[in-house]
Formats: C-alpha cells, sequence, structure tokens
C-alpha cells in the first residue's frame, strides 16, 4: 500500500476517533467519543443532492431594459455566485491562511488540525475546531439548501457528535469528487461576512463598493478575518478594533505560510480601515431615490411574477423563488421613457395635487410596457387627512390590481364598439344620421339618461356632433348616439366581449358581474361608464397598431437563471385576435379624433386635433370624458408605440377633474410620442381593404 493510501485510511480512521472532539462539552468521556465514531463511520458516504448540486440562496437582480441599469433587488440573504477566477488571489490566500493553512495538503480532515484540537480542548486550553474549509462548506451548503425542510437544515449545524462525523464523512467524499479550486469557489460564494453579506460578491460590494477581483491585501485580509465571527467582529456596526485584530491575525498567517512578506504584512497593517459600504437595494420600496417613480413598474413586475407558473404553484413558491434563486431579469422598463413620461405626468398634476394622472406606454407587437408613471410618491409613509394614495401610496394606480379598480375612460370605448360593428361586417361608411338623443332599446332606471324608463344618451355639442355620419367621423366626432345606435345594431354583449378580448379586465365586481349576467342589455358601457386602467386602455388600442396581434402586457424582455440560461417565461404572449383588415380599418377611423387624416380622407373633424401637430406623424387615438367630466383620458398610437393616460381623484370617485385638464393632457402625450419615438423611422399605417372601408361583408373574425 503506498504512502497516498496509507494517509487516506489513516485519515478516516482518526476522523472516526476525533470526531466529537469539537463539541460544545469540552471533553466527553473517551468511550463515548471512540464509540461514536467508530460505529457511524463508513468509508465513504453518499454525497446529498445539497452537495452535489448545491442551490444557495441567491439575490434576483431587475435591470431596466439597456440591461445594465439596476432597478432593484430581491433577496432573503445577499448573495451572487462568482467563479474563483474572478476572485483576487490575495483573497483566496487570505481565507486559506485564516481558516485552514493546511487546505491544499489534506483530503477533507484535516489530521493534524484534529490531534491538535484534540490536546487543546483536553489540556483546558482555547477551544479549537478543527473543522477545514471541506468541512465549512459542508456545514453551510446543508443549513442553507432551500429544498431542505427547517429540521434537515438545522441538523446541519447542531452541536452533536453525529453531525461531527456526518460532516467529515461528506467532506472526504466531497474530495473525491471536486478540485480544490471548485471547494473553493463554492466555500467564498457561500460563507457569511456579516452585516447582512452573504459570499464574496456581496461582502467585497458591502464593506469596500468593489468586486472580489478589485480586492487590495488589506481588504482581502480584513474580510478573511470575518468569517470566524462575522456578526461580533463586523466593523460596519462599530466593532472595528475587533474587525483590525482580526485583519493582523490573517496577514501574520499569511507571512507564516509564505503567502506574503513582512513588508507587504506591515504595509497593510498600517493601512487604515478605509470602509466605502454599501448596500444592495431589497425590493421595490428600495428603487433608488432619484428614481422613486420606477417603484410602481416595479411593483407591477412583483405581480406579474407572483401570477408565473412557471416559478412555483404558489403564491409563496414563486416569492421564494424570486428571492433565492438569483435570477438575471432585464425588464422591459426604458429610462429615458419612463424619465420623459414622469416629467410630462407632473405637467399635468403636481405631487402635491390630490388628483392624479396615472400614465402607461406600450410596445404594440411584444406588449412590453415601457414606461408607467403617476404624480405620487412610491411610499408607505403616512399620509394627511386619512388619504389612501395622496401623496404617497404603493397601491397600483396604473395598472390595478390590489383594490384598485381603476377609472372610468369615457369614449375611449367606442373602439370596441367600432370594432364590433367591423367585425359583424358593417364597413366604415356605415351610415348614421344621428340624432342629438337617442332613445334606445335597452331598459334603465331612472335618471338624465332615461327616457320613459330607456337608455337615451345624448351629444355633448349637438351643433358638431349631429346629422348624418359614418364610422369615421363619428369616432373622430365622438358622437355618442351614433355609437349608441351602433351598440344596439351588433349587440352589447359583443362590444363588452370584444373589450375584454383586447384585455380589458373589469375589476370592479358590479361590473364583472353585468358582463357575466347582463352583457346584452349593458347598452352604457359603449360610452365607458365601466373601470379600466391606462394599461389595459393602452394594450386594447396597441392591438389595433398591430393589426389585431394582442400581447399581453409585460414588464420583462428577458429572465436569466443564475447558470445565464435564458427561461421561456420572459418572452411575448401574444396573439391574433382580430381580423387584419378589421384592425387596420379601426386604425384608420382612429386617425380622425387627433387631427390626423385617413387613408381615404373621410376624416372632418375631431377632439384632439392638434396632437398630430405635435408629433408628426401618423397617429391614431381617442379621447374620453366621463359623466360630470369626473375623469378624462386621452389615449394616442403610432404603429410603434401607444399610450393612454386618465386624470382621476383616486381617492374621490366624486371629486370631477374637470374638462381642462384635457389640454394638459394631450400635450403630455405629445410630448412623450415625440420624444420616445425621436431616433425610430416614420412609419405608417397600412390602409383597410375597400371592401372593409364601403362594402357590407360577412362575419370577420380574428385568424
Amino acid at each position: 500500500m503506498n504512502r497516498a493510501h496509507l494517509n487516506k485510511l489513516f485519515t478516516v480512521l482518526l476522523a472516526g476517533v476525533l470526531a466529537g472532539l469539537t463539541l460544545a462539552a469540552a471533553a466527553l468521556p473517551a468511550a463515548l467519543v471512540f464509540g461514536v465514531g467508530f460505529k457511524g463511520l463508513m468509508p465513504y458516504a453518499e454525497l446529498p443532492e445539497s452537495l452535489r448540486a448545491p442551490q444557495p440562496a441567491q439575490r434576483s437582480n431587475l435591470y431596466a431594459n439597456d440591461g445594465r441599469t439596476l432597478i432593484t433587488s430581491f433577496y432573503v440573504e445577499d448573495r451572487v455566485d462568482v467563479p474563483v477566477s474572478e476572485v483576487a488571489p490575495v483573497m483566496r490566500q487570505a481565507i486559506v491562511a485564516a481558516e485552514d493553512v493546511r487546505f491544499y495538503q489534506h483530503h477533507g480532515v484535516d489530521v493534524r488540525g484534529v490531534a491538535r484540537a484534540l490536546t487543546a480542548n483536553r489540556d483546558g486550553g482555547t477551544r479549537q475546531g478543527a473543522s477545514t474549509l471541506t468541512m465549512q462548506y459542508v456545514r453551510n451548503a446543508l443549513a442553507s439548501d432551500p429544498r431542505l425542510s427547517e429540521e434537515q437544515r438545522a441538523k446541519a449545524t447542531e452541536i452533536t457528535a453525529g453531525r461531527k462525523i456526518r460532516e467529515m464523512r461528506y467532506a472526504l467524499a466531497l474530495e473525491r469528487e471536486l478540485s480544490k479550486d471548485e471547494i473553493l469557489s463554492r466555500y467564498l460564494n457561500i460563507a457569511y461576512f456579516g452585516a447582512g453579506a452573504y459570499g464574496i460578491a456581496a461582502a467585497s460590494k458591502r464593506y469596500f463598493s468593489t468586486t472580489p477581483a478589485k480586492l487590495t491585501l488589506p481588504q482581502a485580509a480584513l474580510l478573511a478575518g470575518l468569517v470566524r465571527s462575522p456578526d461580533s467582529d463586523d466593523p460596519i456596526n462599530g466593532n472595528a478594533d475587533a474587525a483590525l485584530t482580526r485583519r493582523t491575525y490573517v496577514l501574520d498567517r499569511m507571512v507564516e505560510t509564505g503567502q506574503i512578506n513582512p513588508v507587504d504584512r506591515d504595509r497593510a497593517r498600517a493601512t487604515k480601515l478605509d470602509l466605502r459600504p454599501s448596500t444592495t437595494p431589497n425590493d421595490c420600496a428600495a428603487v433608488p431615490a432619484e428614481h422613486n417613480d420606477w417603484g410602481f413598474f416595479c411593483d407591477w413586475f412583483t405581480q406579474w411574477w407572483n401570477a408565473q407558473p412557471a416559478f412555483g404553484k404558489s403564491l409563496e413558491e414563486r416569492q421564494r423563488t424570486l428571492r433565492r434563486g438569483g435570477w438575471s431579469i432585464v425588464s422591459s422598463l426604458d429610462p429615458d421613457v419612463q424619465a420623459k413620461t414622469i416629467e410630462q405626468v407632473l405637467s399635468i398634476y403636481a405631487v402635491t395635487n390630490q388628483r392624479a394622472a396615472p400614465t402607461a406606454v406600450v410596445q404594440p407587437g411584444t406588449g412590453r410596457v415601457l414606461a408607467m408613471a403617476v404624480n405620487r410618491n412610491y411610499s408607505v409613509a403616512e399620509n394627511p387627512d386619512g388619504q389612501e394614495n395622496y401623496p404617497n401610496t404603493v397601491n397600483q394606480l396604473v395598472a390595478g390590481g390590489g383594490g384598485i379598480v381603476g377609472y372610468q375612460a369615457g369614449s375611449t370605448f367606442k373602439l370596441f364598439t367600432l370594432l364590433a360593428g367591423l367585425e359583424s361586417g358593417l364597413p366604415l361608411a356605415t351610415e348614421y344620421d344621428a340624432p342629438s338623443v337617442f332613445v334606445s332599446n335597452y331598459a334603465t332606471g331612472a335618471g338624465p339618461a332615461s327616457c320613459g324608463g330607456r337608455w337615451c344618451p345624448s351629444n355633448a355639442n349637438p351643433d358638431w356632433m349631429d346629422g348624418p355620419r359614418t364610422m369615421w367621423s363619428a369616432f373622430g366626432r365622438s358622437v355618442n348616439t351614433y355609437f349608441a345606435w351602433l351598440s344596439q345594431q351588433v349587440g352589447a354583449d359583443r362590444v363588452v366581449e370584444m373589450a375584454e378580448r383586447l384585455g380589458i379586465v373589469l375589476r370592479a365586481p358590479d361590473d364583472a358581474r353585468l358582463a357575466r349576467e347582463g352583457a346584452q342589455s349593458w347598452g352604457p358601457f359603449t360610452l365607458g361608464v365601466v373601470d379600466t386602467t391606462p394599461l389595459d386602455l393602452a394594450g386594447a388600442y396597441a392591438t389595433v397598431a398591430a393589426e389585431g396581434i394582442w400581447c399581453r402586457p409585460t414588464p420583462v424582455t428577458s429572465i436569466a437563471d443564475s447558470s445565464g440560461r435564458k427561461v421561456a417565461a420572459g418572452g411575448p404572449d401574444c396573439r391574433q385576435v382580430l381580423d387584419t383588415d378589421v384592425a387596420r380599418a379601426a386604425a384608420d377611423a382612429s386617425r380622425c379624433p387627433v387631427g390626423d387624416q385617413s387613408m381615404y380622407r373621410r376624416c372632418d373633424g375631431g377632439t384632439a386635433e392638434e396632437l398630430q401637430r405635435a408629433v408628426r406623424r401618423p397617429l391614431g387615438g381617442k379621447t374620453g370624458s366621463s359623466d360630470r367630466n369626473a375623469t378624462e383620458t386621452v389615449v394616442a398610437f403610432t404603429p410603434q408605440l401607444a399610450i393612454a393616460t386618465i386624470a382621476a381623484n383616486p381617492d374621490d370617485p366624486r371629486d370631477a377633474v374637470g374638462g381642462g385638464v384635457q389640454t394638459r393632457q394631450i400635450a403630455a402625450v405629445g410630448q412623450v410620442l415625440s420624444y420616445a419615438l425621436r431616433d425610430q423611422p416614420v412609419r405608417d399605417f397600412v390602409p383597410p381593404s375597400q371592401a372593409v372601408a364601403f362594402q357590407r361583408t360577412g362575419p370577420r373574425t380574428g385568424n
């Protein structure tokens, strides 16, 4: 038997004999130590999955669409793995000198170290543990594996002879399968360095705002010294003297092992602590202070993540996956477009205004959300006078959810009646002599829009709206009575279905009930009497811009796991929901309200004609005012971009914003579109066919 085999055999036997010597009780009876050691020891242990394929918790990072600008991070433990090749050599040397000077000589269990611990502990000297780096890694990996139960993780650190023996056996087995550098890499990435920093990457940033590759000798020695007692020696929280004492110890050990010379040691010892601490943001409330407005997009991202079955079967599992999985998430947020959008939102209303102007910008054909802005502080700070959402809130005022059902969007909902009419076979040229008041067949209760128990809407400006109208001119001038008539022709239930098909979510319980049980008689739906959100509305109009392709609004561009592998959950979720020609016809009619001209030159007036003059490219859109101007809405789109903004008081729907705010909304929408499209080519809409424009056809459904 050669010397190497003898050494391994001796290691195994002695490990079993001495395994219990590092327990909390400094001296166990010799018979117990020997008995437990021999009884529990096998030649080599079968490695558990925690050690074969470790999954330590790592932080997930959420970036803007450039893949570099960090929005925030999500973590339970601030950790991100780096290969050992990206760790400065002095750091590798320092941790070996501090924790396991014979790391490159032993086979997982250091016989000399165990013997030394035996002598010291038996003689009453300073207690020694004799745990090698490999054994420490085993302990940390088992204690932090999220796949294990709390009880299983607790066993990894319990002070028993059985745990120590198991640790040694796993260490011996691990060193048969992994190289020393692989073990060292795993150790550096899992060790706790104090101050909330797990792993060398997080520690380098936390203490010195640098990367592991750039660590200097004094920095490396300090970090290596912290591993022994990371909480009590933490220099950030006031234990600088203890940290410096440990740094000196590590530097001395590095001299003893020949890693550095005494001159380098003395120079490093003379170096001041020179901490440059920085923290890793955690969760949406920790977005950069100068970009507080990003918090609402981040909040919506978490809503989106929590709804993805690819990341877990339950909400709890999905949150655990996000906070422990080490994901690299490139979001759809465009920092430049977001900055312009919040600037323009604040030109509509200041943060100090109780009224709000939530706004969303969506990319047609992908559903990617480039911006989400509202004149509020993303904050959990208390509000004055019992206000829930003013001026501080973390409620989703732009996308809805969490109790926010949205706001009435008025005549922007006429798009769904227009589409339902086109899909039923009616052409854009469908003419109706619109009266000032239309007495419908829909029953209604008492009120200003009731005529003998029938719903009878009226035109806001009869001189400008009444008379023979087509879909082009009725949409441009927002003729209520035309669309009430058209809804009656095609069926209100088809209008409701169209809205839901294009992504309008009826979050208010009464709205959802009417959609289920009374859609056929829901004539007022065409005038936007239901609650919606800017994000839903922008997504619906983006469907028309994309020639009938509806894409589920998404906050992500790509998602990669901790190994860099892209996952499918980050891709667009799109499908054709409208016949292409129908969508083109709707886009053609949508040019009328915003001052553009249809392909067949049938526009003769619009409610926001100044918008096209501001954007100066082919444009569609619509304005909307709810009853008594309680809310005001502007939607606009090009083939490349769609934007929706709604002015409302989220805390008091009775507080009417008034019609005057729409002028500011139109100006803001024009500014955002002009800026966001400044470097993009001018694209025109594809003309609809003459058939869908002028001839009655059969039903035309989505592909």
